[in-house]
């Protein structure tokens, strides 16, 4: 039975990690889209919430296939999924888009991958989960890594209300760790399309009333090596940037939990890097590579510093269950 729990325990971890590096990759896919449509002459609000609401169209008749007409469990989640969609989604792009507005995108960016370590405090604090030293030479690794990768050193904002606003988008994405481990018992296409859909609502209503700037066009998008009508981009960023990125994204911390997950997070920024390349032939430079490099020695570190048996492994075990990643030890449970 240990076999088989150990056998169990590191198949979820493998399959956890191959969609968390699924969502990472997708996720890094929609920075250099969106820039192709702002060119056109999109605003990045527009973009970001014709991509949530297509995803979360999408994904829609799925998330209602899969809870069976059992939507006693949308009432008892509906407050997670109002959070998840007004925090996790539409939270963490106003937050962005109004730090980038103040201060340099490699400032803000770096500012809100930082998340990993809030995850890391909110459990600690919380949930009394202590990092070991791997965890916290990881960190260490993978945000120096970062740093790199965004060359932040070449010059840096300290517009005050800048670094608030940048915050926010980071508490948004630890934000988006945490909750995305939250209602096992609701599907994670579930959760997915109904916090897609109130945050792209959400987002709408925040352009309405001039939060953020909304418009778009239909002249087409131009990228290094071709151009292509407006709606390919956008049936791509809605897709696979925002549907299949925030189911396997769920999918992948239901399994790995909130902390590795969202380390392995921090590939995105890798993976942006690449697609710019080929998209935008915006080639990365040598210390970039070497951040990124980091980032990965920084996410491997962190994953042999978690448990390596757990009883989540346990074949008789719900397969979403995520108590004994998440979740303290209670008496009796």
């Amino acid at each position: 039975m240990e076999t088989l729990t150990h056998d169990g325990a590191a198949s979820r971890i493998r399959t956890g990690l191959f969609f968390a590096l699924a969502s990472a990759t997708s996720f890094g896919l929609s920075g250099p889209l969106a820039r192709g449509l702002m060119d056109a002459g999109w605003s990045a609000a527009a973009v970001v919430a014709a991509r949530v609401l297509l995803a979360g169209v999408v994904l829609l008749p799925l998330a209602i296939h899969q809870l069976k007409r059992n939507w006693q469990l949308v009432r008892a989640n509906a407050s997670l999924i109002a959070f998840y969609g007004l925090v996790a989604v539409a939270g963490t792009q106003l937050a962005y888009f109004n730090a980038v507005a103040r201060m340099e995108v490699g400032t803000a960016l770096l500012i809100e991958f930082a998340a990993p370590i809030a995850v890391v405090g909110w459990l600690w604090a919380r949930h009394r989960q202590q990092p070991g030293a791997a965890t916290v030479a990881g960190a260490a690794l993978g945000i120096t890594g970062l740093m790199l990768v965004l060359d932040v050193l070449s010059g840096v904002s300290t517009d005050p209300i800048g670094i608030v606003w940048a915050l926010g988008s980071m508490v948004g994405a630890a934000a988006y760790f945490l909750l995305s481990a939250e209602g096992v018992a609701l599907p994670g296409t579930v959760l997915a399309a109904g916090g897609l859909l109130i945050g792209g609502l959400a987002l709408l209503l925040a352009g309405a009333v001039g939060i953020v700037p909304l418009h778009a066009t239909t002249d087409p998008a131009v990228f290094e090596d071709f151009t292509t009508p407006w709606w390919i981009p956008i049936l791509l960023i809605g897709i696979v940037t925002a549907a299949i990125a925030y189911v396997t994204g769920i999918a992948a911390t239901r399994r790995l939990g909130s902390r590795l997950a969202s380390f392995v997070a921090l590939t995105e920024v890798l993976a942006a890097l690449i697609f710019a390349w080929a998209l935008l032939g915006e080639a990365p430079r040598p210390i970039q590579l070497l951040g990124g490099a980091l980032i990965l020695i920084g996410v491997i570190t962190v994953r042999l510093g978690e448990p390596t048996t757990t009883a989540l492994g346990d074949p008789e075990t719900p397969a979403d269950t995520l108590e004994e990643l998440d979740t303290p030890s209670q008496p009796g449970a």
